[in-house]
């Protein structure tokens, strides 16, 4: 089983915001594959099921935590002991300040840098798990260089970036697609 999981934080407030993008990348493979998400609340996440031998042999867990970002970690943790999932094969989806608007980049492995949802993740099973990080810097806007992140961060895309926004995430679906179907050295290989 490979368990897939957007960061994001619940509730319609944060819905549009760039830290939400791992959400609405999650949202649009599960549409993709006419996945529908149901809250779990013994895990406290969102989790949808595919089965689908042509994408991937064995069933993909798609999960939304419902923890807020923050704690994102708790909820994947108690999901991976539950179907009993080594952390190696939990993906992440979720968005990066210092990479820019409509680029990803995928890793097998690392630390969590200045992202506290992957903070939490890490904290709670350690960082040996792939990720895809989905940009949201725009215009310069870097975590080095950013008075205040968390505003940032909280805020909503707006005019042509919603345009980018389409394409990463179409891109995103494609590199887990191609992630399932031929491996995650290929999906970097494509995709970085």
């Amino acid at each position: 089983m490979i368990v897939i999981t957007g960061l994001g934080n619940p509730g319609n407030k944060y819905s549009k915001n760039r830290h939400n993008v791992g959400f609405v990348a999650i949202d649009a493979f599960a549409y993709k594959y006419q996945a529908e998400f149901k809250m779990d609340k013994k895990f406290n996440a969102e989790i949808a099921e595919i089965n689908n031998s042509n994408l991937y042999a064995e069933p993909i867990l798609l999960v939304k935590p419902q923890t807020f970002m923050n704690n994102s970690g708790e909820a994947i943790q108690k999901i991976l002991q539950f179907y009993k999932v080594d952390p190696s094969q939990l993906w992440l989806v979720f968005d990066e300040l210092d990479l820019p608007l409509g680029t990803i980049k995928i890793r097998k492995s690392g630390g969590a840098g200045t992202h506290n949802g992957v903070k939490s993740v890490v904290g709670h099973i350690g960082k040996d798990f792939p990720r895809f990080r989905i940009g949201i810097e725009s215009r310069g806007t870097t975590a080095s260089n950013l008075q205040d992140t968390h505003s940032f961060v909280l805020s909503d895309f707006f005019g042509q970036e919603k345009d980018l926004l389409i394409e990463v995430i179409e891109k995103t679906i494609l590199a887990i697609e191609t992630g399932l179907k031929e491996g995650l050295d290929c999906a970097m290989n494509e995709f970085n």
